[in-house]
């Protein structure tokens, strides 16, 4: 099992959600960076679980520790080394689930893989519990990129059959991604959000749960950043995208809408404005031959339904092996998207730190 990603950067998550804590190590920040704990915090607290009907009732403050690599508030150039302490478990709730697994979570193939000795409780280490360290080192990020004159934000695109406002790919300012970086629920339209929490509020009720899109932006970056083949924008923030648990598509601009469409429609063309190459459009989301064009860089993530559900469903019985009906204890997300996008963001900010780097 390999829990470290990116490369001039590198960020180390451990922990399991039931155990003792979870943290990370985050190597080869620069030094000299005056971190303000209280934005650290306020991003810590928007993924935090407990705070109303759209998420699970497990209440954890969520507050790190620094234990290296910050002397006075102001990175020294060691690792960065964070732990949370858990505080909020209820372990005897996952008992069944070693010999049970649950439909479409990591219980089966882990088993498998690990001969049976992994954390089952809360998903041990593939609990989107471990997003909160990644959302810790994001918040670092983004203070390094805010020295850099880059901000990043996201929103949420979509819950159900519900759809906030997109963005305005070519148009989109760093006013606007921190405002929406200071809401719990990200949604640009407010009638949006009241009707997003009304479709998760349906689904609660339901013993379900409902998935979404998460539309997250960058402004400020140069141009040129990244390069081609193996080395691009895209390659450089999919990885670590796709290792935020629940995420199963990513696309940067139109993605999958660019199928259906002619070249003369979507092509991005150029105009001089103000003695600057600008464009007249951003269907390629900021990055053309894997680097930046100058354009907002704009990609969307979608998360699937949260698996843990208190309706029956059907599975099996690893011991014995007989098919069982299986009931799922805990305390458990009706939806996880509110609390996914400053997670979003955190992981874009790492990524595109690794390329500045």
């Amino acid at each position: 099992m390999s829990s470290v990603i990116l490369n001039k950067i590198k960020l180390s998550v451990f922990g399991e959600s039931h155990g003792n804590g979870i943290g990370c190590v985050i190597d080869g920040l620069p030094a000299g960076v005056k971190l303000d704990f209280d934005k650290i915090y306020k991003d810590m607290a928007r993924r935090a679980p407990g705070k109303d009907l759209t998420s699970t009732p497990r209440l954890e403050k969520d507050i790190p520790n620094v234990i290296s690599g910050v002397l006075n508030d102001t990175t020294t150039g060691a690792p960065l080394a964070m732990i949370i302490e858990n505080t909020n478990t209820q372990s005897g709730d996952y008992s069944n689930l070693m010999t049970v697994p649950r439909p479409s979570h990591s219980d089966y193939p882990a088993y498998i893989k690990y001969n049976g000795y992994n954390d089952i409780r809360g998903g041990g280490h593939f609990s989107g519990r471990l997003t909160a360290p990644i959302v810790f080192a994001g918040a670092v990020a983004k203070q390094v990129l805010m020295q850099k004159g880059i901000t990043v934000g996201a929103h949420i695109k979509q819950i159900g059959s519900i759809k906030d406002t997109a963005f305005d790919m070519n148009n989109i300012s760093a006013d606007e991604l921190n405002t929406l970086a200071s809401k719990s629920f990200s949604a640009i339209n407010a009638e949006a959000e009241l009707a997003m929490r009304a479709e998760i509020e349906k689904f609660r009720l339901e013993q379900d749960s409902v998935g979404g899109i998460i539309e997250c932006a960058a402004v400020g970056l140069p141009v040129g950043l990244g390069g081609n083949m193996f080395d691009t924008v895209e390659s450089t923030l999919a990885p670590i995208l796709f290792g935020i648990p629940a995420v199963k598509g990513v696309q940067f601009g139109l993605g999958f809408d660019f199928a259906d469409k002619n070249a003369s429609q979507v092509n991005d063309e150029y105009e001089v404005k103000d003695e600057r190459v600008t464009l007249l459009s951003n269907n390629n989301g900021g990055v053309l031959g894997g680097m930046t064009d100058g354009a907002p860089l704009v990609f969307s993530v979608v998360i699937k339904p949260t698996p843990s559900i208190s309706k029956p469903q059907r599975s099996v019985n690893l011991q014995t092996m007989k098919n069982e009906t299986l009931i799922i204890r805990g305390r458990h997300d009706p939806c996880i998207v509110a609390r996914a996008v400053p997670v979003v963001e955190a992981a874009a900010a790492l990524g595109i730190l690794d390329l500045m780097m």
